[in-house]
């Protein structure tokens, strides 16, 4: 992927910032915790093609107890 385009890309949904994960093959947004795909050097910025997303930097979420 043209590395020009993260500059002019933004999340479809909330217009925030992308961040580029080059082994994954994959455009994510933090904010909305989606990741668009890229195939073949193109970005799929649609929302039916976006995956739930985790930063790989951030520990899972602790499960709460069941009263």
């Amino acid at each position: 992927m043209d590395i020009r385009l993260l500059d002019i890309l933004v999340c479809p949904l909330c217009k925030g910032q992308l961040r580029h994960d080059r082994a994954a093959h994959l455009l994510g947004c933090r904010t909305d915790r989606l990741s668009f795909p890229i195939r073949d050097g193109i970005p799929v910025m649609l929302e039916s093609e976006a995956q739930p997303w985790q930063d790989e930097t951030e520990a899972p979420a602790a499960e709460t107890p069941h009263a």
